[in-house]
């Protein structure tokens, strides 16, 4: 483990421990199958950091109610919601180093029990009573389900852009991050000016988390990440690296790129000339310049706030966000 991630799990153990209890508290059917297939992977080591955020920027906003605990189960909610759609959809085999739900419990159960997670954190969104809170839950629901649609659109596609990437990874991740920290700070009765700054503080995060995650698609080890490499261009999902090194390289290059991305059937020794590519063209580092600018607005919000242990976390946080391995 590295420095970092110590450092940071000793500052937010209680919050983490805290985390998971409300979470298993707040996932409450009627049916246990359903408790079985959202637990199989509620439970299988996710890093909470989405869940943690808004904890952390309610706090940050003075807030100190237990009900931010069940609330910010919402988002953990929301997110296993996805996963369990998106492996589905993408036909994978490992999630978190498991086999996915819909091996086990089959395709129709598994998207069913992503719809109740869905309207399980809006249910608990409800009971703030408070429209605003509520909107914003509905509107990332509908953002994250556009932006499946649209990578589901461009599948496979080597021309897609990196503006059209963009908005993919902005609705899918961007927006449920910055929900995460702008319901924390509506919760506590923050101004609108702490408000929107929390807001961007978490897009900027949501966006080098996915950068992070597509970056680990081709520079982790299997093991450590927990899922197989090379999932996504097997998959058919075009991520930044791919982009990039398509635009970059040269035309022989670029047609031999064009012929993994579309047959997918590709080796190992492919699968390894194609990271080689990446590094060549300057892939590789152009994601890590992209997201550490990110970090670096992101970072910049933070410091705008009294200094404080909360705010020190999520500097950390911000850091970690990109120099992780899984």
């Amino acid at each position: 483990m590295s420095s970092l991630k110590q450092q940071l799990m000793l500052r937010v153990e209680n919050d983490l421990n805290d985390i998971e209890t409300a979470l298993s508290q707040n996932l409450t059917p009627h049916v246990e199958m359903v408790r079985e297939t959202a637990g199989h992977l509620i439970f299988s080591g996710g890093k909470r950091i989405r869940p943690l955020l808004n904890v952390l920027c309610a706090r940050l906003c003075g807030y100190t109610d237990e009900f931010i605990k069940k609330f910010s189960t919402i988002i953990e909610f929301l997110h296993t919601a996805t996963l369990l759609h998106d492996d589905v959809v993408d036909e994978a085999t490992i999630r978190r180093g498991k086999p996915v739900a819909h091996s086990i419990w089959g395709a129709p159960v598994t998207v069913l029990v992503g719809d109740f997670l869905l309207a399980r954190a809006l249910h608990i969104a409800a009971e703030t009573e408070n429209p605003k809170i509520i909107k914003v839950i509905a509107e990332i629901t509908e953002s994250m389900c556009q932006g499946e649609i649209l990578q589901l659109i461009k599948k496979g596609d080597p021309g897609l852009t990196e503006k059209e990437y963009m908005d993919v990874i902005r609705r899918k991740t961007g927006f449920l991050i910055q929900g995460a920290c702008q319901t924390g700070a509506i919760l506590a009765g923050a101004s609108l000016e702490v408000e929107k700054k929390l807001a961007d503080f978490g897009f900027h995060i949501g966006i080098v988390f996915q950068i992070a995650d597509d970056l680990l698609d081709y520079t982790a080890d299997t093991n450590i990440l927990g899922k197989t490499i090379g999932a996504d261009l097997r998959e058919g999902k075009l991520t930044l690296p791919v982009i990039h090194t398509l635009e970059k390289a040269g035309a022989d290059d670029r047609a031999w790129m064009e012929k993994i991305i579309t047959d997918k059937d590709f080796t190992q020794a492919e699968f390894e000339k194609l990271i080689q590519l990446m590094h060549d063209t300057g892939g590789i580092s152009y994601c890590r310049t992209v997201a550490e600018n990110h970090i670096r607005q992101a970072k910049e919000i933070i410091h705008s706030f009294p200094s404080s242990e909360t705010t020190r976390t999520l500097l950390m946080i911000a850091d970690y966000t990109l120099n992780r391995n899984a």
